[in-house]
Order: structure tokens, then C-alpha cells, then sequence
């Protein structure tokens, strides 16, 4: 209301101020020489109505020029200042035509922000089961120091086989619950026709065999080093640990998986390095 009125004060005093200049122009009708005594009320009464209707007309023009002034001027002032400065040219073909823009509502992003993420964790890798497992070279060192190799495909091939993979060597989880529950049933597991059990992880084969010689395993369980990690990369089971400061870098997740004949029958695939349902019992259960 009150930048209405400052906005139409002037408009006001524009109109006083031109009412000489207006009426020499337009100057008040007076009354013919001829007419009679009797007519001459209603002739003035007649000026008077019309005097009326301009200063009611007026006055409508000058109320809608002050809504419109109002309104250009809220919209204008919605804008940053610099984008504004086009409008310093006085014909600019824009000027006319930016307060109706600027009425209209803004485009519609050609996109939506909501976002359909599912409520749980949801556990992915390139291998499943029923898929052939890709060969790779793994390593180890035997009794005498000597760096010795084996593919997959040995370990597997005719042959009912539990690989289970660790994210790290000398690890707590790794040290204290899933590699020794491997090893204390590894007779029972082979009872029941598993041929080979292997332990993976992505450490050299120095480290696999000081953790061996340090958990005091003998042949109940082969620990490979997939140094590269390569055959962790093949069935999509990294595991990027770089943020963390105890400096692990890129590992295995930890899983549990039975293969016959290279391919997978069972895939126990643990979100990163939780221990929940990878374990040597729950191999037995699924045999």
C-alpha cells in the first residue's frame, strides 16, 4: 500500500501540474447566446456531469497505472541488479516484453529430485550362482620356501570345492573366527564330499604362509595369496578399504562359495567385511 501511494502521488501532481496546459485545449464548452433562461441550469448541470466522468476516468487511469507500476516494480526487484542493465537501452526490444515473462511461472526441471533408493543394503557382484567361475592364478609358498602356483580351474575342476575369501591376513574376524571355524571343519566338510577348501585374499604369499605357520594350520585348508587381485576383480568382489587410515587399500569381500565342476553352487557374499552368514557352518548347512 504504501509504494501504491508513493507511486501514484506523482502521477497526481503530473495531472494538477498539466490542467492549465489541458483545459487551453480542451477548454470548458460555454453557453450558447441564444439559449433560453429556462435551459441554461440544465446546460451547466451537463457540464458538470461530463467534468465529473473525466475526473472519474482519470482517476481509474491513475489507480491502474499505480497497481502496474507496483507490480512491474515487486517483479523487477526479484532479479539480480546486473540482470537488469539491458534495460538501460530505451528501446531494447526485451523491455517490453520482460514484466510478462516474468509473470509466468519458471520451466519445469527435466528431471525429478526424488530418488528411489531401496531401504536395505543390497549385495551385488559379477559372479552368481550358476555361473562358471574364471580362472586365475593364485599363489602360495610350500614347506620348502619355494613360490609355488595353481590356477581355479585346478582347485576345481571335477572336483567339489569351498573357496572362501578374507579381506585381510592377520586381520582380527578373519584371524580369530572364519579361518579357524574353516579348519576346525574341514574333516567334517570333507565327509561330505568337499574335495578342496581354499582361503583368498588379496596379501603376497609371504603373508599367507607367516599367517599359516602363525595359526598353526597344516593342510586342513590351502591359503592363497590373489597378490593382484585379480581373481577378486574377475567375480566382482573388491572391497575398497582405501579411506581407512590402517592403510588396507583395495581387498576381497568376504564370502564363502561351493563349486562343482567350476560352477558355483552356493555363493555366501557378505556386505564388505561382515561375518554374518560366510562361515564353516553355515558351508555345512547348504551341503
Amino acid at each position: 500500500m504504501a509504494l501504491r501511494k508513493k507511486t501514484r502521488e506523482p502521477l497526481i501532481s503530473c495531472y494538477i501540474s498539466l490542467q492549465p496546459f489541458i483545459d487551453s485545449l480542451f477548454p470548458p464548452p460555454k453557453p450558447p447566446k441564444h439559449l433560453s433562461q429556462h435551459l441554461l441550469p440544465l446546460f451547466l448541470i451537463h457540464t458538470q456531469l461530463l467534468a465529473m466522468a473525466t475526473s472519474i476516468t482519470m482517476s481509474r487511469f491513475l489507480s491502474s497505472a499505480a497497481t502496474t507500476t507496483t507490480a512491474t516494480t515487486t517483479r523487477a526487484s526479484l532479479l539480480p541488479p546486473k540482470s537488469l542493465s539491458f534495460l538501460s537501452h530505451r528501446h531494447h526490444p526485451l523491455k517490453t516484453s520482460l514484466h510478462r515473462n516474468l509473470a509466468k511461472p519458471l520451466l519445469k526441471l527435466p528431471f525429478s529430485t526424488k530418488t528411489n533408493r531401496p531401504t536395505t543394503p543390497v549385495v551385488s557382484a559379477s559372479i552368481s550362482v550358476g555361473d562358471k567361475l574364471p580362472d586365475a592364478t593364485l599363489s602360495y609358498l610350500d614347506s620348502a620356501g619355494e613360490l609355488q602356483t595353481t590356477t581355479i580351474s585346478s582347485l576345481t575342476s571335477n572336483k567339489k570345492s569351498i573357496l572362501f575369501a578374507v579381506p585381510g591376513a592377520f586381520t582380527p574376524t578373519c584371524s580369530q573366527k572364519h579361518l579357524p571355524g574353516f579348519v576346525e571343519k574341514s574333516a567334517e566338510l570333507k565327509s561330505k564330499g568337499v574335495d578342496t577348501i581354499a582361503c583368498i585374499s588379496v596379501n603376497d604369499a609371504f603373508v599367507m604362509k607367516a599367517w599359516k605357520e602363525n595359526l598353526g594350520i597344516n593342510d586342513e585348508v590351502l591359503l592363497l595369496s590373489d597378490g593382484n587381485g585379480e581373481f577378486t576383480r574377475a567375480i566382482g568382489c573388491e572391497l575398497d578399504l582405501s579411506d581407512k587410515p590402517i592403510g588396507l587399500g583395495v581387498r576381497s569381500r568376504r564370502y564363502a562359495l561351493l563349486a562343482e565342476d567350476g560352477v558355483v553352487k552356493v555363493l555366501n557374499l557378505e556386505e564388505g567385511g561382515a561375518f554374518t552368514f560366510s562361515s564353516a557352518d553355515d558351508m555345512l548347512k547348504a551341503l
